[in-house]
C-alpha cells in the first residue's frame, strides 16, 4: 500500500512544516532573509552583491538540477516511486525556493537602485522582463502545483498519479527556469563590460 498520508489532526501548515523538517525550514527561510536585511540596512554594497549572487546561484543551480538531472531520473520511475520522492522533496522546495527567489530579486532591485542603473538600460530591462517571467512561473504555476500536491498528500486517498504528474511538471518547469536564469546571468555579466 502506498503510505503517504500525514496525520489529519494537525493543521495544514504544521503538517507541511513537519514534512519539511523544522530545522531545515529555519535555515532555508531565515538565513537568506536575515542576510538580505543585514545587507540592505547595515552592510556595505558588496554584502548586498554577495547576497544577490549567492541566492541567485542557489536558485539557478537547484532549478537546473531539478530540470536536467532529477527530472529525467524521475521520468524513468513508476508513478508510485515518483510520488514518494515528491512527498519528501516538495515540502522543502515549498519553503526554500520562494525565499531564495524573493531574496535574489529584492537584492537585485536594491543593487540596481544603489548603483544608479536605469531601468531603461536595455540589459537591465531584459533582466527585469526575465525576472518577471520567472516570478509568474514560480508563483503562478510552481507554487500552486505544490499546493495541489499537498492537497493530494493530505487527502483520504492520495492519487499517486496526480502527485507524480504535478511533480514532473514542476521538475520540467524548473529546467525552464534554470535556462532563463542562465540568460539573466549572461545579461548581468555583460552590464559592466
Amino acid at each position: 500500500m502506498f503510505d503517504i498520508k500525514v496525520q489529519a489532526k494537525q493543521g495544514v501548515f504544521s503538517r507541511i512544516l513537519q514534512m519539511a523538517n523544522p530545522g531545515f525550514v529555519l535555515v532555508a527561510v531565515f538565513v537568506p532573509i536575515m542576510a538580505l536585511v543585514y545587507a540592505i540596512n547595515f552592510g556595505p554594497l558588496v554584502s548586498l552583491n554577495y547576497v544577490h549572487i549567492i541566492t541567485g546561484a542557489l536558485w539557478t543551480g537547484i532549478d537546473l538540477f531539478m530540470g536536467f538531472v532529477l527530472g529525467p531520473v524521475l521520468g524513468r520511475m513508476d508513478p508510485k516511486e515518483r510520488a514518494v520522492v515528491f512527498k519528501h522533496l516538495m515540502p522543502k522546495m515549498t519553503f526554500l525556493m520562494p525565499v531564495i527567489a524573493g531574496v535574489t530579486g529584492t537584492a537585485g532591485l536594491q543593487l540596481t537602485q544603489r548603483l544608479g542603473w536605469s531601468p531603461v538600460n536595455p540589459r537591465i530591462l531584459i533582466a527585469f522582463v526575465i525576472t518577471g517571467i520567472l516570478t509568474i512561473q514560480g508563483f503562478g504555476i510552481l507554487l500552486p502545483n505544490e499546493i495541489r500536491i499537498f492537497r493530494e498528500l493530505f487527502s483520504d486517498k492520495p492519487d499517486i498519479n496526480v502527485i507524480s504528474r504535478l511533480g514532473m511538471r514542476n521538475a520540467r518547469l524548473g529546467g525552464v527556469q534554470g535556462v532563463l536564469q542562465l540568460a539573466i546571468i549572461f545579461v548581468m555579466a555583460s552590464i559592466r563590460f
